[in-house]
């Protein structure tokens, strides 16, 4: 059972019932990260996402987090490139008083400028801590060989000169003007009451100023190229990008069916050969990522830095593989049920279920229509998956980054 409601203001509210669970996840969906900032916001959606735990007009951080803990309620948040989220799951016998927890911080935070200044350091190492993890670093890295140094090749933590720079104005600034109604959807999924979910949403969103929203223009533009950090480290990690289609695009059911195939799993083509049969990585594996004016199919690898070199040589020959055969039957069947396999997974979790109805919502003003889905996957065909390889592979456009303790960069 699904309903839905605007709100006068423009917020707008997705409720999905799932009748015979115990539990409700409840999240508030943001149209904003790092893709929509500029140089000198670099890292603010982020920073506002942890601000946002630190202390409201009614509760200090530690009351806020004492509040959940004393329901058995989690509570958390994310950013992304374009969408930032705050959550909470609690049996549905505490789902009213967490939800009213987690309103009060998204809507009533003041950002204290004591809980400023510690949480500066706390995000600044966590910058320092995806320096020191490799494979993050990475994929980092990656996203500005394919992308630039702006939209969706922005680093999500930002820059330490940047968080250390940041006002309580600079917070407040941004958030008056992306934290409008209009780019808000709240969502429901487990054992709740729609018009319960829906009342409690208009008690504490309801009165949130409707505001003239303007969204930013994102001007996105496919690079390519190599980027490459020493690192004295143990492995070597590399990881290339292949342009893909963007979020809406019709193919893209057949793009993550040849992921599945090529690198999505312990059957795929990719950890078959290159761990398995040549043992030149613990960690390789490839997935697809899809925005609303682009997307990309990443592939990663963990190797020895002895071996590097041979390992990008061995996940070229696998592409150039599948470019030359295409897939077989059987892999295109194995690949399908993987596709529909985690779909119908999904409908069984309440947090993805949350996160799902209220991503399409927020990025289509629309309801998530699973057995659209489940038809579309159905209805592919081999040769559809083929056409995706044909077009998903090439490697004059590759965007290629590395990390480790190389002598030079490692090419694909």
């Amino acid at each position: 059972m699904i309903q839905t409601k605007i709100l006068e203001n423009g917020v707008r509210v997705i409720v999905k019932r799932m009748e015979g669970l115990l539990s409700v996840s409840m999240g508030v969906l943001v149209g904003t990260g790092a893709a929509y900032e500029t140089d000198r916001e670099d890292g603010i959606s982020h920073f506002i996402e942890h601000m946002l735990f630190k202390g409201t007009e009614k509760r200090t951080a530690f009351e806020i987090s004492d509040a959940f803990d004393s329901l058995g309620a989690q509570v958390n948040a994310f950013t992304g490139k374009d969408l930032t989220c705050y959550y909470s799951k609690a049996t549905s016998d505490h789902a009213a008083e967490a939800f009213a927890l987690l309103a009060d911080l998204f809507l009533h935070s003041v950002f204290p400028e004591e809980e400023m200044a510690r949480e500066k350091g706390v995000v600044v190492e966590e910058i320092n801590m995806d320096e020191d993890s490799p494979e993050d670093l990475c994929l980092d890295l990656l996203s500005r060989a394919a992308f630039g140094g702006a939209n969706y090749g922005r680093n999500i933590l930002g820059t330490a000169e940047n968080v250390n720079g940041f006002t309580r104005e600079d917070l407040q600034a941004y958030r008056k003007e992306r934290y409008c109604p209009e780019n808000v959807v709240v969502s429901f999924a487990g054992n709740i009451d729609p018009a319960q979910a829906i009342a409690m949403t208009e008690e504490y969103f309801g009165g949130m100023a409707r505001t003239a929203f303007r969204e930013r223009e994102k001007k996105v533009v496919w690079q390519g190229g190599t980027l490459f950090r020493k690192k004295p480290i143990e492995q070597a990690h590399f990881a290339v990008a292949f342009p893909s289609v963007k979020r809406e695009d019709a193919s893209r059911p057949a793009v993550q069916v040849m992921n599945a195939i090529f690198g999505g799993g312990m059957s795929s083509r990719l950890f078959k050969r290159v761990r398995e049969e040549l043992g030149l990585a613990y960690s390789v594996y490839s997935y697809s990522t899809h925005y609303l004016e682009t997307g990309l199919l990443t592939v990663y690898a963990g190797v020895n830095p002895a071996k590097a070199q041979d390992a990008a040589e061995a996940v070229r020959a696998v592409i150039e593989a599948m470019k030359q055969d295409g897939v077989s039957e059987a892999e295109f069947l194995r690949g399908r049920e993987q596709l529909k396999a985690s779909s119908i997974y999904s409908q069984e979790n309440t947090s993805a279920q949350m996160l799902l109805y209220g991503k399409e919502m927020l990025y289509n003003n629309a309801v998530y229509d699973f057995e659209k889905r489940m038809a579309e996957i159905s209805a592919l065909t081999r040769a559809d998956v083929c056409a995706a390889i044909e077009s998903g592979f090439d490697f004059s456009r590759a965007a290629v980054a590395s990390v480790g303790n190389l002598e030079e960069e490692i090419k694909i």
